[in-house]
């Protein structure tokens, strides 16, 4: 793509997702080294439990040690949208994200921006009530929250509505008020009153639960085959990916030690995941909280990619993404020649492969 595309294909992003905006843009912003490896790779993530792959990996410098001599940059976002325009605009080279930022992505820039280089996440949403709501009968006439229009819960909850025969238009009327509002403020309107329930990820599921006395009428899992759902994956620029792919490799390897290091070490992953969420936030989670987010997610390589195209196909079917061919859009190449090489199991891309 030209920069003039890259930019166009930015600007109806933008629009799409929800009108986020970044202030800022980029260049390549990774010349060539001595040994042909990229001087700075720009990483972002989100200061969320459900990419604590990314938190252990910056905490304890596991993507430095394996980047060797490429200097490590981080950003951090809020919403899945604000990445993906960061990407788009060359801000930012990769990116831990959720699956519905990225098909959008994918399907605005037709297949050229981006590529998903490995899983992270599965598991570790759903949807939280008050005690009184029973079932999808009892939703009726009452508001619940999503993190943001388009975003994967969003999706995750109109798609059971609609499952369920209620009803929900993106500007909150229909039989069922779904008002896309960010965790946080989700939290503090279920507690007053003003929200009946929320689809969430973790830890704030959790937080519902555990903090707001909230019922857990959906749990994700129970909607996906073998209880398995991407939540969280990592992305990479595919100009990038083409320019530095040894680069990518060393940016796997880091991924792949901090999956190793949550596996070996639950604790010690843990504290780590909440001291780097403090530092970016000034406040750590609850140590209860820490400890059920992370008992409901499964932190893996393996991308779930049957659950990507059906997570497409939702969004197609409740109005809020165009048909879209994604077969192209996994690129696992380099990360299966590392698993190979560790004598683990490779992963598929469920013919999803370029």
């Amino acid at each position: 793509m030209t920069p003039r595309s890259i930019r166009a294909v930015a600007a109806a992003a933008a629009l799409l997702l929800a009108g986020t905006t970044l202030a800022g843009c980029g260049d390549d912003g990774a010349d060539t080294g001595s040994s042909g490896a990229a001087t700075a790779l720009r990483l972002g993530f989100f200061p969320n439990i459900t990419h604590a792959p990314a938190l252990v990996g910056v905490q304890q410098k596991l993507f430095e040690q394996s980047l060797g001599g490429t200097r490590l940059e981080t950003k951090t976002f809020n919403a899945g949208p604000a990445a993906i325009e960061a990407l788009f605009s060359g801000a930012i080279d990769a990116t831990y994200i959720g699956p519905n930022p990225a098909i959008n992505g994918w399907a605005q820039s037709k297949g050229e921006a981006l590529r998903i280089i490995a899983g992270t996440t599965s598991g570790g949403a759903g949807l939280v009530v008050r005690s009184t709501i029973n079932g999808p009968a009892d939703l009726k006439g009452k508001k619940i929250a999503t993190p943001q229009l388009g975003n994967t819960q969003d999706v995750a909850l109109r798609y059971w509505l609609k499952e369920n025969g209620l009803t929900a238009d993106q500007q909150g009327g229909g039989d069922v008020s779904v008002l896309p509002q960010d965790n946080a403020t989700a939290i503090q309107a279920f507690s007053s009153g003003a929200i009946d329930g929320a689809w969430l990820p973790e830890p704030h599921l959790s937080r519902l639960l555990l903090e707001q006395k909230g019922k857990l009428l959906v749990d994700e899992k129970t909607l996906w085959p073998g209880g398995q759902f991407v939540t969280t994956h990592l992305i990479v620029r595919t100009e990038f990916l083409r320019k530095y792919p040894e680069t990518v490799k060393a940016l796997l390897q880091g991924h792949l030690k901090a999956l190793d290091q949550i596996a070996s070490d639950p604790a010690g992953a843990q504290k780590a995941a909440n001291e780097q969420i403090a530092a970016l936030t000034g406040k750590p989670l609850n140590d209860q909280i820490l400890a059920a987010a992370f008992q409901n997610m499964t932190f893996t390589a393996d991308p779930v990619a049957a659950s990507l195209a059906a997570s497409a196909q939702h969004a197609e079917e409740i109005g809020l993404l165009k048909p879209v061919d994604l077969k192209g859009i996994y690129d696992l190449g380099p990360l299966n020649e590392l698993l190979k090489s560790a004598g683990k199991p490779e992963v598929s891309p469920g013919g999803l492969a370029p």
